[in-house]
């Protein structure tokens, strides 16, 4: 009987039981939803702000690759402008949440200076908020070592690395390279803004301006994952930058130093070229500076300093010093006369010192009116002894026009066009000049003072290298250049041409006269720089010049009577050898009392024997 009451079962014991087990599942389940819904409120409503900042911060980003600035090398393969590896503290502010709030920390742990700030500002307005932007530049390892120990407190900022332009030969290249320094809002006006993502520094002058587009490059991208912390989790696209091209220049690094030694202590240039290509040798401007500081960005009181000097150092005579040409237009004015026939070669006239226009008043002296002048001259000894009287009375048959025609077929009174830039024309002045812009008429007296070099007509000493090359080629001209080829990126080498100007055109009778006056400038006896410049192993035809900077009308006053700042400039143009020029040159030294010679002297030592005993060319530091 109770096994058959132990097979009925109690559902009414069952279905209680049934009810309470849902209800703890029920209960379980309605918790955990809950609780689900309770996470999402905080995930979604409160920490919102944060996890959507985190968001994007973990995003993917374009970043720029700067490609690596192409070298320069001289004629030999010496490195005159370098790459060099740097650190640099950058600061990208959209990851930065209160960036002043951020420098007055990171100053704790380094020192940045007003100058540093001040460029990173400028930088922030120019660049906007999403680039990284250098705060502190050429950290030292010491610097670096101690930021890493601190890196956790400052998310957006970082230590990047770059490579930043050198001149390892300092001073004495300057003139021709010129200089990189950090680029400013009007210049990325004049550049594609695309090309320069992540460009710090852009050529300023000289080769370095003139090539930039050149030596610049192409930059490259690489797409990457950041995290919060703006590190990058992974590459996802990488497109490499392409190299700026190397330069290899005509300049000889050997000549070069030779002339700026040369030039130690004085104000003056030196310009050197090959007559053959118009290729340049050697352009210095001295005294220089180093260019070096100019990079990173010059401090106000060392820039003030040199600004201020009074030798002028950031003044690149070499293509924008303006001279008189003195006696150094004697050869011109001599061809001038046989161009126009206007006198023949035989044509004397006897120089007791003085010159009076007829039915004139005022008496134009030779430089030996003291010795009572040259006696009876002819033109090739009137170039030879420099004489003042003669040259005198060939402009006054010449004109100013014809006479200025023939300095313009020289390249006188307008840019030689030499790839360095910044060069000014000096001035041929004619009557309409003088019109314009002093409001008088053009007299006689005008016309004879520049037949001697003098009165308005301004040069450079690039122009007098140019036009003494042209002297020694018998009238064919090469427009100046300084580079002789550049390698591209993919390894081929890119001959820059030499580009012919029209010759000009005069008798090998003509050319023979004035050359050999030239040469007798050194070799006879009476030449003006027999003593100064001496006799050589190799031929050399050359003329002396002496630019007044002070007038002392008329009283018996020499240089060494005058204060250092007020005595004659002096110039030397000069080829050699005669029978087959290699080297044309020409120096000019502010209030040089006649030194020109020497110094010329020197450079052209300095290329024989470096030519004929075939010396290695510098080491690089």
């Amino acid at each position: 009987m109770s096994t058959v009451k132990e097979l009925v079962k109690n559902h009414t014991a069952e279905k209680a039981l049934f009810q309470r087990r849902l209800w703890v599942a029920i209960s379980i389940i309605a918790l955990l939803i809950l609780t689900l819904i309770g996470r999402l409120i905080f995930l979604q409503v409160i920490e919102h702000k944060r996890y959507t900042t985190l968001s994007n911060e973990n995003q993917f980003t374009l970043l720029p690759i700067v490609p690596p600035r192409g070298l320069i090398y001289d004629r030999h393969g010496v490195l005159l402008a370098a790459n060099n590896p740097i650190f640099n503290l950058t600061l990208t502010p959209i990851k930065v949440k209160n960036i002043s709030a951020t420098i007055v920390d990171l100053q704790t742990v380094l020192t940045i200076s007003n100058d540093d700030l001040a460029y990173f500002y400028k930088q922030l307005k120019q660049n906007g908020r999403f680039n990284p932007i250098i705060l502190k530049a050429k950290l030292s390892p010491d610097e670096m070592a101690r930021f890493y120990v601190n890196q956790y407190r400052f998310n957006g900022v970082r230590i990047d690395a770059e490579l930043v332009r050198y001149y390892p030969q300092g001073n004495s290249f300057v003139s021709a390279l010129g200089y990189v320094g950090r680029i400013n809002v009007d210049e990325l006006k004049k550049v594609n803004p695309q090309n320069y993502l992540g460009s710090n520094y852009i050529g300023k002058l000289g080769i370095e301006k003139f090539y930039e587009n050149e030596l610049h490059g192409t930059v490259g991208y690489q797409q990457v994952e950041t995290d919060a912390n703006g590190q990058i989790v992974r590459v996802l696209q990488r497109k490499p930058p392409i190299s700026g091209r190397d330069l290899h220049l005509s300049l000889d690094s050997t000549l070069q130093l030779a002339a700026a030694n040369a030039l130690a202590g004085e104000r003056g240039a030196v310009v050197a070229l090959d007559p053959k290509t118009g290729r340049i040798l050697a352009l210095v401007s001295a005294p220089g500076y180093d260019p070096n500081p100019f990079v990173f960005g010059i401090s106000a009181s060392n820039y003030t300093q040199l600004r201020d000097s009074p030798d002028r150092p950031l003044y690149n005579r070499a293509i924008r010093g303006q001279y008189p040409l003195a006696s150094t237009i004697k050869p011109f004015s001599a061809i001038a006369a046989l161009y126009y026939n206007a006198v023949t070669p035989d044509w004397t006239v006897f120089d007791n010192g003085f010159y009076t226009l007829p039915n004139g008043a005022h008496t134009y002296r030779c430089w030996r009116w003291k010795q009572h002048g040259h006696g009876r001259v002819y033109m090739s000894r009137a170039i030879t002894v420099s004489c003042d009287t003669y040259f005198y009375q060939v402009a006054n048959i010449l004109g100013i026009t014809r006479l200025g025609n023939v300095l313009k077929l020289f390249g006188y009174g307008e840019k030689t066009g030499l790839d360095v830039g910044e060069e000014l024309p000096g001035l041929v002045p004619t009557p309409e000049w003088k019109l314009k812009t002093k409001g008088e008429k053009w007299y006689l007296g005008d016309t004879i003072v520049v037949g001697i070099g003098q009165g308005y007509l301004l040069t450079t000493p690039l122009q007098m290298a140019h036009s003494v090359a042209g002297i020694s080629m018998r009238g064919q001209l090469y427009q100046p250049s300084m580079v002789d080829y550049q390698i591209l990126a993919n390894g081929d080498k890119m001959m820059m041409q030499s580009v012919a100007l029209p010759p000009i055109q005069l008798s090998s009778d003509s050319w023979d006269l004035v050359i050999d006056a030239m040469h007798n400038v050194i070799v006879s006896g009476e030449g003006t720089a027999h003593n100064s410049f001496g006799i050589t192993p190799y031929s050399v035809a050359a003329k002396t010049g002496t630019g007044q900077v002070f007038s002392t009308f008329g009283r018996d006053i020499d240089n060494k009577g005058k204060p250092k700042h007020l005595q004659d400039n002096s110039s030397f143009i000069a080829f050699a050898p005669i029978e087959n020029p290699k080297i044309a040159l020409a120096v000019v030294i502010e209030n040089g009392n006649h030194g020109a010679p020497r110094v010329a002297r020197q450079v052209m030592d300095a290329f024989f024997n470096e030519a004929e005993n075939a010396l290695p060319p510098p080491p690089t530091p």
